[in-house]
């Protein structure tokens, strides 16, 4: 870079090829001299005459600036900014011509923000795992100290412990799915199903189960030809995975006695649209643009009890993107909540 930059107008060039931030500042007083536009978007306006610490969060940087000064070697270090914690920058310091010192801002935002996520994900599914993994140890542990355990205590001993595990599996499966349609969320599906036939088929399975709680799950296709093949690019087990798990969580969080509605709409002439409603406590507004979240539960209490994951809606996200369409939610209180998939259908329909 030394051979690049000599002046104030190679600078300002090199600068504006650059979609890192670039400071040139002044090697004993950390003043900044020039600033090209990546770092004025990054750092703000106006920053010429200020020093880089009064912009920077490394509380060392003009140590390290006159380090570079005086030693004339690299460095490099991670700091953030002083009007935004959530960026992170790893800097890269070369001395320049005339006592100057380069300041090279490379934004780390999104993998310190990945790493972010990865660390919750892996303490949630540390938590998840941990209750279940607890009760049924403490169970054991009794039952083999208390030989003498009466059969109606053992049997309830087991069904507890038999609900933990299933518990576990549960999580798994989805843990297992959610990582499987993140990897491939990229690859647009080609294989070319019926959906209307395939949602059809998800309402039949899951039709005996809403019976048992005086329920039903009502199918109404609203296009103006009906009779008409709804044909999208999709994978048929994916497809059937995002509705059980809406239909699932509808008859969670149904009203007792109240149908849930399955609803076939032309969003346009080249989409589908599918809403999933039901009527029950409603979502509120709040909670709404984190439901799809992973772990994210409004009432975490009853969704354990119920048997949720907090997983099944993160996984529809993920499926609905990969099939490159779009959910939406809306919900009311004491009323309806609306979950709406809308798909591209295939040139052939």
């Amino acid at each position: 870079m030394n051979t690049l930059v000599t002046n104030a107008a190679d600078f300002d060039h090199l600068g504006s090829l650059l979609d890192d931030g670039l400071l040139l500042v002044d090697g004993e007083s950390s003043e900044i001299l020039r600033a090209n536009p990546a770092a004025v978007r990054f750092l703000g306006e106006n920053l010429i005459g200020f020093q880089a610490n009064t912009v920077l969060t490394a509380s060392n940087i003009t140590q390290e600036v006159r380090s570079c000064f005086n030693g004339d070697r690299p460095m490099e270090f991670v700091t953030g900014v002083s009007h935004d914690r959530f960026r992170q920058f790893r800097v890269r310091l070369k001395l320049m011509p005339e006592g100057r010192v380069a300041v090279l801002l490379m934004d780390m935002t999104l993998q310190h923000n990945l790493e972010k996520v990865r660390r919750d994900f892996v303490a949630n599914v540390s938590h998840e795992l941990r209750s279940p993994l607890t009760s049924l140890v403490g169970f054991i542990e009794t039952m083999q100290a208390s030989r003498e355990l009466d059969n109606a205590t053992r049997q309830r001993f087991l069904s507890i412990m038999d609900e933990e595990a299933r518990r576990m599996s549960r999580l798994i499966d989805d843990l297992m799915s959610l990582s499987r349609v993140e990897t491939e969320e990229h690859i647009a599906p080609t294989d070319t199903i019926y959906i209307k036939s395939v949602v059809q088929s998800v309402i039949a399975s899951m039709s005996n189960r809403a019976a048992m709680e005086n329920q039903a799950i009502l199918f109404k296709d609203n296009r103006a030809d009906a009779d008409d093949a709804a044909v999208i690019l999709g994978e048929t087990d994916e497809i059937m995975e995002v509705f059980h798990n809406l239909l699932d969580n509808a008859l969670k969080y149904s009203a007792p006695d109240t149908d849930i509605r399955v609803h076939l709409f032309s969003h346009d002439p080249d989409h589908l649209r599918f809403d999933v409603i039901n009527k029950g406590e409603g979502i509120p507004e709040k909670h709404i643009a984190r439901l799809t979240e992973r772990f994210y539960r409004v009432d975490k209490g009853r969704s354990r009890k119920m048997g949720g994951t907090g997983l099944g809606l993160a996984i529809v996200k993920h499926i609905v993107n990969r099939h490159r369409g779009r959910l939406s939610i809306k919900s009311e209180l004491k009323g309806e909540t609306v979950f709406s998939v809308v798909l591209p259908l295939s040139a052939m329909s």
